[in-house]
């Protein structure tokens, strides 16, 4: 079972950029499809991006498309978030998730592996 871990997020003025990462521990990561969720206090978990195995199939939140670029490196076991131009409504825990499928994924109950998360703090 792979394991993930998120790493780069913090605290950042609105209109500003972070770039999240997750490495993953598995050699066979690129079996995986891979997807990043976002949680605010108070709220339930909500979904932000997905990319398949390959990287070349990608579907954005609609909250964040233009914004956000979600990407991956499998040679390196890792998937990346790319957050421009963000808002303080984008505050939240940020978790990678890996499922081991060749398809896409929107819903948080498709994924059987989950990070520890990373804090993303917009300020206003």
């Amino acid at each position: 079972q792979v394991q993930l871990v998120e790493s780069g997020g913090g605290l950042v003025q609105a209109g500003g950029s972070l770039r999240l990462s997750c490495a993953a521990s598995r050699r066979a990561f690129s079996n995986y499809a891979m997807g990043w969720f976002r949680q605010a206090p108070g709220k339930d978990r909500e979904f932000v991006a997905a990319i398949g195995w390959s990287g070349s199939s990608q579907y954005y939140a609609d909250s964040v498309k233009g914004r956000f670029t979600i990407s991956r490196d499998n040679a390196k076991n890792m998937v990346y978030l790319q957050m421009n131009s963000l808002k303080p409504e984008d505050t939240a825990v940020y978790y990678c998730a890996a499922r081991r499928n060749y398809g896409l994924f929107l819903d948080a109950g498709d994924y059987d592996v989950w990070g520890q998360g990373t804090q993303v703090t917009v300020s206003s």
